[in-house]
């Protein structure tokens, strides 16, 4: 897995631009609006790579007075955390973030430690995505939030059918063309249709002790977004 990502950590942000003609940054925006930062939270951000997630996290929390919002961001890939520190958001922001190599099925965090932890388009990447489920919500506070942004499966037949022709035949040659690397992102589309689908996805959550859980599908069900409360 570090192979993957490692190998197209420089241009993963492009990729996903191309790969989701820049969709991906709607979805995110989307989760933002559900999670509704606020200042003086901690967010663990979970395969974090570039820092996408905790940057907007940090820009939507805003000042926190005495007691400043912070963000980590973990990863299991340090060239994608690399990158991440590159961007111009990480010098302005640099007070307010961590960047911390570690995996999501054991998080080198001490228990109750987060008020909201987050995990976008890296879920479907874990070996045992119930143990990173269970890893959340050790770290998490009570009354601590889970959001898990992800690639899922669109309800209608006709639609899944067209999408899976893009997602195999388009998406690797986009990665040859773009990243210089087909195999990886070849890799990324088999694990996409090899994810839960949302209800299968929920009862993990809800599984892993997480309590008022729920999602909403994006653009027709081509990702997902899962929330969950540690009550």
């Amino acid at each position: 897995m570090q192979g993957v990502f490692g190998s197209v950590a420089s241009r993963y942000d492009v990729m996903n631009d191309a790969m989701s003609m820049g969709i991906h940054r709607i979805w995110k925006d989307a989760m933002m609006d559900w999670l509704a930062p606020r200042a003086g939270q901690k967010l663990l951000d979970v395969a974090g790579g570039t820092g996408d997630i905790s940057f907007r996290f940090l820009k939507r929390a805003g000042a926190g007075g005495a007691e400043t919002t912070h963000a980590t961001v973990l990863d299991l890939t340090e060239p994608m955390l690399v990158e991440g520190r590159k961007r111009a958001e990480a010098e302005s922001m640099a007070d307010s973030l961590d960047w911390v190599v570690g995996d999501a099925m054991a998080l080198p965090f001490a228990d109750n430690s987060f008020d909201v932890y987050t995990i976008s388009f890296g879920i479907r990447n874990v070996t045992r995505p119930a143990d990173a489920l269970a890893e959340a919500y050790r770290v998490l506070r009570p009354g601590g939030r889970l959001m898990v942004l992800e690639f899922s499966q669109i309800p209608n037949p006709g639609l899944q059918w067209a999408y899976d022709r893009y997602s195999f035949n388009v998406i690797p040659e986009m990665g040859r063309l773009i990243a210089n690397d087909r195999d990886s992102y070849q890799y990324l589309v088999e694990s996409i249709r090899q994810f839960p689908d949302q209800e299968t996805f929920l009862q993990m959550v809800r599984d892993a002790g997480f309590e008022q859980a729920k999602y909403r599908n994006l653009t027709m069900g081509v990702a997902c977004l899962h929330s969950g409360w540690k009550i």
